[in-house]
């Protein structure tokens, strides 16, 4: 069975907005999402309406509307995963699953099962994704990548070391 948090993923279709500095297409985010990530300054100028994600690496717009606002990375309480270097990023903002711990985790045992404890948690129902992570979606399908991507790298790694 599916939770309301794995099936809940905006698509940016080809008519969404795109951020004012980037171009990027953006899916919407929840007001709410907006208003509990965002710290006390930024918050104090958040109008009602719709804001859209921006996921570009490059760009430090995390959050934008159709009238030109903008919140950026220093407006938010925490870090972006997407606009973080790649190492140590959370990926799981409900569970504190990170790119480090999961490769601490595959060096130890040669697989990460980050994945496999964030579906558990999410069967019961203790995620929070609508408001802890910034894209407002649930993390599941990064954290998936995530860790088949370090996986690999280390599997690259030990075949070289064998090679």
């Amino acid at each position: 069975m599916t939770s309301s948090c794995e099936s809940r993923e905006p698509v940016a279709g080809s008519g969404a907005p795109r951020c004012p500095r980037s171009g990027t297409k953006g899916p919407a985010v929840e007001l709410l999402t907006v208003k509990a990530l965002l710290g006390a300054l930024a918050l104090r100028s958040v109008r009602q309406g719709l804001y859209r994600f921006c996921a570009d690496p490059t760009c430090a717009v995390v959050y934008f509307d159709e009238a030109g606002q903008v919140f950026e990375t220093a407006d938010l309480r925490v870090p972006v995963w997407q606009k973080e270097a790649p190492g140590a990023r959370i990926m799981c903002y409900c569970f504190g699953e990170n790119e480090a711990a999961m490769a601490r985790e595959v060096a130890e045992t040669g697989r990460c099962d980050a994945a496999l404890r964030v579906r558990a948690d999410i069967a019961a129902g203790r995620c929070a994704c609508q408001v802890r992570n910034p894209r407002g979606t649930c993390c599941l399908g990064d954290v998936v990548r995530a860790a088949a991507h370090i996986e690999a790298q280390a599997g690259a790694v030990r075949q070289a070391d064998c090679g």
